[in-house]
């Protein structure tokens, strides 16, 4: 079995920063250019009506938020290339993973930088422009990012800041989060199952170690960093990607950040 404590341990202590992957992709991504924390992280949700869903937004600070969004995804992709036991997985199984678990990762990323950004409305088209346009345009309208998605990725960052966690915390959760055995046609299932297993046990060890008297700590932890499942793949990509890579596949992005060396 690998070690995956060790290795997530050593990303954890280096800071969260490793050298990037030499792509052009990644020179796009590097080069192109508040809400206050609160008790608002359990009725965030349910507090907007349904309005939300039809709202579009936009960020309202794109170059600047984008450029550190794009930061925290390289990070993203730099730790999971920096795990050995992640590396030596079948190269399905890895690229399965990243399908599934990029955008988990990224919010687990935007939380331990505190990332803030504000977003506002995108102008509804006139309904002369709605007559004219063609099905194809009304489609790619439709992907545009919506408040309530927002809203849904706002919730899961506050409930992971109000935690507080430490840099070792936020890694072991990174990897519980990335080993996911529940992914659809692993090869190596169990194998991702213990390594799953085994970053969890030691959360729970850091946790003890570093909250001895808070027992409801790795629960809180665990149920706060499932909630960026909660947060969609088209959310984070149009809202802090689009501006940046325009039409470029955001997969075939990654698996390029990931794979090429």
């Amino acid at each position: 079995m690998f070690s995956v404590e060790e290795d997530i341990a050593n990303r954890a202590c280096s800071g969260y920063q490793d050298q990037h992957p030499h792509t052009i992709l990644y020179n796009i991504l590097s080069w192109r250019d508040s809400d206050r924390l609160n008790d608002e992280a359990n009725s965030y949700l349910t507090s907007h009506t349904c309005h939300c869903n039809q709202r579009k937004v936009r960020l309202k600070d794109p170059t600047a938020t984008c450029q550190v969004a794009s930061s925290v995804l390289i990070k993203t992709v730099c730790f999971m290339r920096s795990l050995p036991s992640f590396s030596q997985l079948p190269l399905g199984d890895q690229s399965s993973l990243l399908t599934h678990c990029w955008v988990p990762l990224f919010v687990l990323g935007l939380a331990q930088e505190r990332i803030m950004f504000e977003v506002t409305d995108v102008p509804n088209p006139s309904i002369l422009r709605q007559i004219l346009l063609r099905p194809g345009l009304s489609e790619k309208e439709a992907d545009q990012p919506t408040l309530a998605g927002v809203h849904r990725l706002r919730a899961s960052l506050y409930q992971l800041w109000d935690l507080d966690l430490s840099p070792k915390e936020y890694a072991y959760l990174r990897g519980a989060t990335l080993f996911n055995p529940a992914v659809r046609g692993l090869s190596a299932m169990l194998l991702i199952e213990s390594l799953q297993q085994e970053a969890q046990r030691a959360l729970q060890g850091v946790i003890h170690l570093l909250h001895p008297e808070d027992t409801s700590r790795f629960r809180a932890a665990s149920l706060a960093a499932s909630t960026t499942r909660n947060v969609s793949h088209s959310l984070v990509t149009e809202l802090f990607f689009k501006p940046v890579i325009g039409n470029t596949n955001m997969l075939h992005l990654l698996t390029d950040m990931l794979f090429v060396q």
